[in-house]
């Protein structure tokens, strides 16, 4: 579904993707782990076009996105639910869904979508009137996800969903992450907490300042003495 070879990024002299390359294959989660820095969010900034790439090339779906406008590649599939939610603050609830779709014509389609994001998020249904920025952190980080969803993504990318959130709203977080891939959303997320992610993904890859340093299993690396010392506080 995805396949990215060779990527590379730099600011300045800085080279923060040092020629990564994986794949996405069609129904799984695939998690990027890494600390601070390591070049998670560069890497689906990159996927996404937001930023430049200097080298590498992004192929989905069979075509070839490398150079492809950010806003054509939202309309080809491959959405960003970027860190730190970014709704539109003064709209409501219903408004931010609905901005979603803006890129869609299929009134049928769009209507069921609305219905089944509010039952995958029912803490919005029960505040659809109201103004997204009076939401709580996590309602907010709802919200995010459900305005992706109402693209109608090929491929969700997830950057950083539990940042910030209490431990019972993580779980609730990643409860919803599995539930949209259940219903056949393919998902890449970059998560900190990699206890979660490698609970849920299929498949991982470890970066560190810029380059893939693991792959393999998620179960596999659960249990990997490098990955635990390093990321699962053990």
């Amino acid at each position: 579904m995805l396949k990215v070879d060779n990527l590379k990024v730099s600011y300045g002299a800085i080279q923060a993707l040092r020629g990564i390359s994986f794949e996405v294959h069609r129904g799984e989660i695939i998690t990027l782990v890494g600390s601070n820095g390591a070049g998670k969010t560069t890497t689906l900034h990159a996927l996404s076009h937001i930023i430049k790439k200097s080298a590498g090339s992004v192929i989905f779906e069979d075509t070839d996105i490398t150079l492809m406008p950010a806003n054509e590649i939202v309309r080809k599939g491959l959405v960003q639910v970027p860190e730190g939610r970014r709704i539109f603050a003064n709209l409501t609830v219903r408004d931010n869904l609905e901005m979603g779709a803006f890129t869609r014509k299929d009134k049928k389609a769009i209507k069921k979508d609305f219905e089944m994001v509010l039952d995958l998020f029912p803490r919005l249904k029960e505040r659809i009137k109201q103004i997204a920025g009076t939401l709580s952190g996590g309602e907010q980080q709802m919200l995010a996800m459900a305005r992706g969803l109402m693209t109608s993504p090929h491929l969700l990318l997830l950057d950083e969903p539990s940042m910030g959130l209490a431990p019972i709203l993580v779980d609730e977080i990643f409860r919803i992450i599995k539930a949209i891939n259940d219903e056949g959303t393919t998902i890449l997320l970059v998560e900190q907490n990699a206890f979660k992610a490698l609970g849920i993904a299929n498949r991982a890859y470890v970066l560190e300042t810029g380059a893939i340093i693991k792959f393999g299993n998620a179960t596999d690396l659960l249990k990997d003495d490098a990955v635990k010392k390093a990321y699962l506080g053990g």
